[in-house]
């Protein structure tokens, strides 16, 4: 049987040139937590793992998330760090037999003082019950220190037992920002990189890049040196990334969507403006090019709740609940799923009725409180709970409502007389104002 779980000194001094064959994805790798990008979460400056990293005092780890995100990367940072052996296996092509004779392998490199053993297994989900057994007792000694990386949610995919004696690590996918600066490294970085090289790259194409690989950092490296490698230098030596190049490299369509300037503002303000205009195709249309783009979800869903609220009002209670429960269900679930509650909160909001006399009734108020001597609070309203506060008058004479009958009775709240709320004849509203108009004895 073939042995894959070969020590991957990929960039050792004796080693450079062969390892100008690797993929860009793979020369890349940092060799120090410096040079690491993202994951600030539990790498930051004072974060436990990190810590443990720099302390040398690693347990078994077990690394959990999407493709792309520095699983892999951050395995091979710790053992360069720690000067640990490394070794790597896959458990789609591992068995029983190749984990015994790899922890054999650690024990005897351990006794003759020649250091630990990191073992990386990459989809360890893909081992049985049976095959993660076999690593308890080693596990459990430290030797070897396990790194299992995974796609799957462990406490889902791996075994109790060995979940116990491993630290879990949940990675997130990259932001763009960081997609960017690993991308720039890749340019600047003459040993490992296209540093040697004259490319241009413009700021679309690297925003481009950054957004369209949606936090996968793997996959930008890859589409970089797609995009480098299959481009001509022109006359002047210079190799031209542009913003079609790129789109090539990652076989998506771009569409003109800068997060900080025209594009995204204009969009946005389509967007609103079609859900306010009550024209659910519309709104659809300008969500879903956001959606392409690589919109965070919930600017989406904030800009649906705002306006459920803004301009539906109380002509529909309904629609800010429904925008509400689309903005919690889009954070749990995430995309591809997401854009379904999504895009029903964006069609029931735009269908219904609107009224924004709510949000008026606030600006007229919060004008008054601004521009107007700020009213006190009449003494019978005032709290009451306290001792001596009868003493003060406070409280005297409030009338509770629901002593009265239809739970209503007339007593003023404000020591003059405002009025801001002015409901509309337009859906639930109606019933509202109709009420009011009632209590306040205005019919």
């Amino acid at each position: 049987m073939r042995d894959n779980s070969h020590i991957m000194d990929l960039f050792q001094e004796n080693n450079k040139q062969n390892s100008k064959d690797l993929p860009l994805a793979v020369r890349m790798r940092p060799a120090t937590l410096d040079e690491f990008v993202g994951q600030e979460h539990i790498l930051g400056k004072g974060k436990l793992l990190r810590r443990s990293i720099e302390a040398d005092r690693v347990t078994s780890l077990v690394l959990f998330g999407p493709p792309g995100i520095g699983k892999t990367s951050l395995a091979w940072c710790i053992a360069k760090l720690t000067k640990a052996h490394y070794q790597c296996i896959n458990a789609t092509t591992s068995n029983v037999e190749e984990l015994r004779r790899v922890i054999a392998a650690a024990k005897l490199k351990k006794s003759q003082g020649l250091g630990r053993t990191i073992l990386f297994i990459d989809e360890i989900h893909r081992f049985n019950k049976a095959q993660q057994d076999v690593l308890l007792p080693d596990v459990e000694e430290g030797n070897p220190v396990l790194i299992g990386a995974t796609v799957h949610n462990p406490y889902f995919s791996l075994a109790a037992p060995l979940l116990s004696r491993s630290l879990v690590c949940e990675l997130k996918p990259l932001q763009e920002k960081e997609i960017s600066v690993i991308i720039s490294n890749a340019l600047k970085d003459k040993i490992r990189g296209f540093g040697g090289l004259k490319i241009k790259m413009g700021k679309p194409a690297l925003n481009f890049l950054s957004r369209s690989c949606e936090g996968d950092g793997r996959r930008a490296l890859n589409a970089l040196e797609v995009g480098v490698l299959t481009t001509a230098a022109g006359s002047d030596g210079v190799i031209n990334f542009t913003l079609e190049v790129a789109a090539d490299s990652v076989q998506k369509k771009p569409v003109i969507y800068d997060k900080d300037e025209d594009g995204h503002y204009d969009t946005a303000s389509a967007f609103i403006k079609s859900m306010r205009g009550s024209d659910p195709d519309a709104a659809l249309y300008w969500m879903a090019k956001m959606l392409y783009a690589g919109e965070d979800l919930r600017f989406i869903a904030r800009r649906i709740c705002i306006l459920a609220a803004e301009d539906v009002g109380l002509a529909d209670p309904m629609a800010l609940v429904l925008a509400n429960a689309a903005l919690q269900i889009s954070e749990f679930v995430g995309m591809p799923e997401a854009r379904i509650p999504l895009a029903q909160a964006v069609v029931y909001v735009s269908c219904a009725p609107k009224s924004n006399a709510s949000y008026l009734g606030l600006e007229k108020a919060s004008a008054d409180i601004k521009n107007k001597t700020v009213q006190e609070v009449p003494d019978h309203l005032k709290d009451a709970s306290y001792s001596g506060a009868e003493d003060l008058g406070r409280g005297k004479d409030y009338k509770y409502a629901h002593d009265y009958p239809g739970h209503f009775v007339k007593q003023k709240y404000t020591r003059k007389a405002v009025r801001y709320y002015e409901p509309t004849d337009i859906g639930y509203e109606a019933k509202i104002k109709q009420r009011l108009e009632k209590l306040r004895g205005d019919k």
